[in-house]
């Protein structure tokens, strides 16, 4: 074998290796970015009262906190609640002899860690020991609230999982066949991801057939971007959808740092990105009585209907990709015939199967 014949394969192989060390140095920068050093910026916290020594004390804790806290105060514990239940605020301390802080915990099991830490100093500072209630009610299962986001993990491999298959041993259906494929998978992936909110687990004690909705709603959405992106990126497809539903999406979603404690990119992410409407519409949904539900649906949709306008997109390229070769063939064809005399016109007629095993051919090129 010759040194070129033997360098050919290798090259092949050294290009490929491309995509995971593109992975690896994905994953780094938005993990890493985005959870190596959480730090507290316009937390939302109340101090409960209405008197000077209220206003004294959330001023002071305004003004210490140098931007880690937004401090406002609220008339009374009810208030104080009420702004808990909304998702306005993540902790409320209601001061005196006996101290209370007021946390949400299943809004963010980090965020309440992170208010407690701070008014446990303040109460501490008073030589009082401090009482922390959570008006929230974790699900049996979920006692920390981050399970929504390990399931959203589940859902998201298997969704840009299906993708790659689909992609690839898929690559010579039919476009339209591989987006019912992906719709398929998806009612799979979804009722996979139910099965282990409720019955398995018990992440959710409740709503479930709004989760398996929102499961739903999240993973067409992926299927039907990854089909769609696969005819314009073909093997670079896996790192495109692994940057959106992995890189980008985990970081942002709130599952385990929400932005209030992370860096302003990902904070900005989580407005719109899809991870972010189905941890929070779950939240919302399981806990909150629906508050907010309705944008973080609106979120998953859209995601949704992109992905439907991509396969759109898709489909015309790849057609007029398909007229495009075709013709060429027909040309190539032509020209061989003429040239060939009846001999070519003989083999032309005599080859009337071989053509359609080139035009299968062709096809395929076009899909892969």
């Amino acid at each position: 074998m010759s040194a070129g014949t033997a360098s050919s394969p290798l090259r092949h192989v050294l290009g490929h290796l491309l995509t995971p060390l593109l992975m690896c140095i994905g994953m780094g920068l938005a993990y890493l970015g985005a959870f190596h050093s959480p730090q507290a910026h316009d937390l939302r916290v109340d101090i409960v009262g209405s008197g000077p020594s209220a206003q004294v004390l959330a001023q002071t804790l305004q003004d210490k906190g140098a931007g880690a806290l937004d401090v406002r105060t609220v008339p009374d514990r009810a208030s104080a609640v009420h702004a808990l239940e909304q998702q306005q605020v993540y902790g409320a301390y209601i001061p005196g002899a006996r101290p209370e802080l007021l946390v949400a915990s299943a809004s963010s099991d980090t965020s309440a860690t992170a208010v407690e830490k701070v008014f446990t100093k303040v109460a501490a500072a008073q030589d009082a020991p401090l009482k922390v209630t959570d008006v929230t009610d974790l699900a049996k299962g979920d006692p920390t609230g981050q399970g929504i986001f390990f399931l959203l993990v589940a859902l998201s491999i298997g969704s840009y999982a299906s993708v790659a298959v689909i992609g690839g041993a898929g690559a010579v259906l039919p476009l339209r066949i591989r987006a019912l494929l992906a719709l398929g998978m998806s009612f799979l992936v979804s009722g996979i991801g139910a099965v282990f909110a409720g019955p398995m687990f018990h992440l959710v004690d409740h709503g479930l057939g709004g989760v398996w909705a929102m499961s739903w709603l999240y993973s067409a959405g992926i299927l039907l971007i990854g089909v769609g992106l696969h005819t314009f990126l073909k093997r670079w497809t896996t790192l495109g959808v692994m940057v959106l539903f992995v890189m980008l999406n985990f970081t942002s979603s709130g599952g385990i740092f929400r932005p209030e404690l992370q860096p302003g990119f990902f904070g900005a992410l989580h407005a719109f990105w899809n991870g972010a409407g189905f941890v929070e519409g779950t939240r919302s949904h399981v806990y909150f009585a629906g508050h907010g539900l309705g944008g973080h649906v609106l979120v998953l949709t859209l995601w949704l209907l992109a992905g439907i306008a991509l396969v759109g997109i898709a489909a015309l390229a790849e057609a007029r990709a398909r007229r495009g070769a075709v013709a060429a063939a027909g040309a190539a064809q032509g020209a061989a015939a003429v040239s060939g005399g009846a001999e070519g016109r003989g083999e032309v007629r005599e080859g009337a199967g071989e053509d359609e095993e080139v035009e299968e051919e062709l096809e395929e090129a076009v899909a892969v």
